[in-house]
């Protein structure tokens, strides 16, 4: 009886520390999660990315290096999760005025849904969600690569509804001023994300 309860107090033990060890102390649980982990403890370079924008205009995702990005993803017909993050967005366009100003931070909304996202949907949603002038841009990628880049590259997942929208997943990816996706947090926390400008994350 005793050899039989430390034979599986054993297997335990062995499990536990399994379990540890592939879940980085267990921090990940999810495969969301486990990608977020890797993305703090290994930042990614950003790829090269062509968008348009509100006037029409393309730029790279590169072009955007030298600054602090706050990256949110959209489709302009949603008006529920959308509407809230464009809300959010706002309000950090505000609090984040004046490394705005400086040319330090830029806020980014990329829109997933580019056949319906044109330029004057673009800008329709961001006067709808309340942008204050300069340093949030709403951009679509140009062609099927570059949306294909964009949603491999920064994780995002979106499925039709069936009712001409989508389901999706909705956070903000941090990218520093050298280039590279060092966090992906939760939309519901944009606070989070502005931290790192004042480098406080993860206070």
């Amino acid at each position: 009886m005793l050899r039989t309860l430390l034979a599986s107090l054993l297997i335990l033990v062995a499990g536990v520390a399994t379990l540890a060890a592939a879940t980085e102390g267990f921090r990940v649980f999810t495969a969301e999660t486990a990608r977020r982990f890797d993305i703090r403890a290994h930042p990614r370079a950003l790829p090269s990315l062509t968008l348009q924008t509100t006037n029409g205009g393309s730029i790279d995702l590169l072009d955007l290096r030298g600054r602090w990005l706050l990256v949110d993803f959209v489709y302009t017909r949603c008006m529920t999760y959308c509407s809230i993050q464009g809300s959010e967005f706002s309000r950090l366009q505000q609090q984040l005025a004046e490394p705005i100003a400086q040319g330090k931070a830029t806020l980014l909304s990329l829109s997933f849904d580019p056949d319906h996202d044109g330029p004057a949907e673009l800008e329709s949603y961001l006067q709808r969600s309340g942008v204050h002038g300069a340093g949030w841009v709403a951009a679509r990628p140009t062609d099927a690569t570059s949306l294909t880049t964009m949603m491999r590259f920064f994780g995002v997942k979106a499925i039709s509804d069936g009712m001409g929208g989508f389901v999706h997943n909705s956070a903000i990816g941090v990218i520093d001023p050298r280039g590279r996706l060092i966090d992906v947090v939760d939309w519901s926390d944009p606070q989070m994300a502005a931290r790192y400008l004042s480098g406080r994350a993860g206070s």
